[in-house]
C-alpha cells in the first residue's frame, strides 16, 4: 500500500477544513435568517408595563399617565394590554429626565469628576460563563439608563454573535478593535468602528479572527517600537478617544493570556473574573492568576511611568452554580474564606432558561417568559439581576454615589 506524501496529506487536510468552514458559515447564515426573519436583524422583545415601570423607577400608574398624555411614542396594545419597546423606554426616560426631581435620577450618565468605568471580564478557561456575564451586564446597565460600550476582544466573537452578527460575514477588515490599535498606517479612530445595537445607548465593537493579527504583530513591534505606543497602552489609548460618549465599557476578553488580554487589563478600571466552582476550574484559575500577576509586573516595569494609577475593584463571580450540589457549595465556601469580599455575594445560577436562550443567540433579558415555565424563567432572571445590581453598586461606589 502506497503511503500518502506529507505534502499531499497537508493539502487534503487543508481542503477538508476549508470546505467544512464554508459549509458551516453557510448553515450559520441560514440559521440566523431563520431565527430573525425577514431581515436577519435582531430586535429586543417588547416589555410589559411592570417591567418598563421597574426599569424607569416609577409605578405603573404614573407610566400610564405619561402614555395617556402622549408625551412620548404611544405604547402598542397586545391582547388589550400596553407593551413598550426599548426605544419607548429610552424616550420615556429622556422625557422624565427633563423634569428634575430631588429624589430621582432617571439618566445614570457620568458627571464631572466621575471617570469612565472599564470593566474587563476574564478567565483563562473557556466555559466559565464569561461572555454570557459580559452581555447580561452590558444589557442590564443600558436598560437602566447608562451609556454602555460592549467591546468584544475574543477572536472567536461569541459576544458579537449574541448581538446578532455573523463574524465572518458581518465584520469586515478594520471593523474590530484591531483597526484602532494596529501598528501600521491603516489605523483608524475607534469611533469609526463602534456600532449601534438594537438597544439604545448600548453600542458594540465587534470581533472576528482579525484580532489575531495583533497577537502576531506585537512581537515584531516590540523589537522596533520607536515612537509608537507600546501594546499594553493601545486599547486604553483607543478608548480615550470615545470616553466622553459612555459611562461604562464592558470588555469580553479571550480565554487566554495574550497581548489582547494584557491590553484589556491595562485599560481596565475594574476586573471581573468568572469562575465555575469545580476543582479543575479553580486549579486552572490558580495558574491564570499566577501568570497574570507575573505578566502585569513585567508590564509595570516596561511602562514609562511605572505602575498604573490602580483600579477601582476586582471581584470573582461564581457562575453556573447549582445550589443543591454539595461539592460546589464547599468550593464556594472555600473561595469565600480565601478571598473574602472579593467574591461577589450573588452567583449566577446554572439555568436551562439561560442555556436555551443561547441556542438562538439570545439572553435572559431578550427571551419571552412564555418560552419557559414561570419558575424557571423567574429564578434565572432574578439571579442575573442580583449579580448585575451588585456590580452596578460597585460602579456607583467608584463614582462616589451612594449604594
Amino acid at each position: 500500500m502506497n503511503a500518502i506524501a506529507p505534502a499531499q496529506q497537508a493539502s487534503t487536510l487543508r481542503a477538508l477544513i476549508q470546505r467544512h468552514s464554508r459549509e458551516l458559515s453557510e448553515e450559520l447564515a441560514n440559521h440566523r435568517v431563520a431565527s430573525f426573519p425577514p431581515s436577519a436583524a435582531k430586535t429586543f422583545r417588547r416589555l410589559q408595563p411592570s417591567e418598563a415601570a421597574r426599569l424607569l423607577g416609577v409605578n405603573e400608574g404614573y407610566l400610564r399617565q405619561i402614555a395617556a398624555k402622549g408625551e412620548t411614542a404611544s405604547p402598542v396594545a397586545v391582547n388589550g394590554r400596553r407593551t413598550y419597546s426599548v426605544d419607548d423606554l429610552h424616550n420615556i426616560r429622556n422625557a422624565l429626565a427633563k423634569r428634575p426631581r430631588a429624589d430621582r435620577r432617571y439618566l445614570q450618565h457620568r458627571v464631572d469628576g466621575e471617570h469612565l468605568q472599564v470593566i474587563t471580564v476574564m478567565n483563562f478557561k473557556g466555559g466559565s460563563g464569561k461572555t454570557t456575564t459580559a452581555i447580561h451586564l452590558a444589557q442590564y446597565l443600558a436598560l437602566n439608563g447608562y451609556r454602555v460600550l460592549a467591546l468584544d476582544l475574543d477572536p472567536q466573537a461569541s459576544l458579537s454573535s449574541l448581538f446578532g452578527l455573523q463574524p465572518d460575514l458581518d465584520v469586515a477588515t478594520n471593523e474590530t478593535l484591531y483597526g484602532a490599535i494596529r501598528y501600521d498606517g491603516q489605523r483608524i479612530p475607534l469611533s469609526a468602528i463602534v456600532r449601534s445595537t438594537y438597544i439604545p445607548n448600548l453600542h458594540l465593537v465587534p470581533a472576528n479572527l482579525e484580532l489575531m493579527e495583533f497577537e502576531h504583530e506585537t512581537p515584531r513591534a516590540l523589537i522596533s517600537h520607536a515612537g509608537q505606543t507600546l501594546f499594553f497602552d493601545r486599547a486604553a489609548e483607543a478608548l480615550a478617544q470615545v470616553q466622553a460618549a459612555y459611562d461604562v465599557v464592558v470588555i469580553d476578553c479571550p480565554p487566554q493570556l495574550g497581548y489582547l488580554t494584557l491590553s484589556a487589563l491595562t485599560a481596565a478600571t475594574s476586573v471581573l473574573v468568572t469562575i465555575h466552582p469545580q476543582m479543575l476550574d479553580v486549579a486552572s484559575m490558580n495558574q491564570f492568576l499566577q501568570m497574570t500577576g507575573d505578566l502585569l509586573e513585567v508590564v509595570a516595569q516596561s511602562a514609562p511611568g511605572g505602575e498604573s494609577a490602580g483600579y477601582d475593584w476586582m471581584r470573582y463571580l461564581v457562575t453556573r452554580f447549582e445550589p443543591s450540589d454539595g461539592p460546589q457549595n464547599q468550593m464556594v465556601g472555600f473561595l469565600r474564606s480565601l478571598f473574602g469580599d472579593h467574591v461577589l455575594n450573588h452567583p449566577t445560577l446554572k439555568s436551562t432558561a439561560i442555556s436555551d436562550a443561547g441556542l438562538t443567540n439570545q439572553t435572559i433579558y431578550e427571551v419571552e417568559r412564555a418560552q419557559f415555565t414561570r419558575a424557571t424563567y423567574d429564578r434565572a432572571l432574578e439571579a442575573v439581576n442580583l449579580v448585575n445590581s451588585e456590580i452596578e453598586s460597585l460602579i456607583r461606589r467608584a463614582w462616589g454615589r451612594e449604594g
